[in-house]
């Protein structure tokens, strides 16, 4: 029973992860040819505080974040659901 662990820096909407879950299944389905009902997929969304690039919060502005969203200012509330920009690879 193959299972794959996908860290993610938080904030995604419930559909893109499910699409992400759709497609890990799919590509573990094709390259190890096993059935979707056998493929174990976590994922595990990651605090912006919990995450550091050279020692760096990814809550921090600076260089550790390129490529990455920016952190919503301090205080601010998360967007509704759907509303987030896409994201980059970098994010894990």
């Amino acid at each position: 029973m193959p299972i794959v662990h996908v860290y993610l820096l938080e904030g995604r909407p419930p559909e893109r992860i499910r699409a992400l879950v759709e497609e890990v299944t799919r590509a573990v389905v094709k390259s190890l040819q096993v059935s979707p009902e056998r493929v174990r997929v976590l994922v595990s969304e990651v605090p912006r505080t919990h995450w550091a690039v050279g020692g760096v919060p990814m809550s921090e502005p600076g260089d550790s974040s390129a490529g990455a969203p920016p952190a919503p200012p301090a205080g601010a509330s998360r967007p509704a659901q759907g509303s987030e920009p896409g994201r980059s690879r970098e994010q894990g």
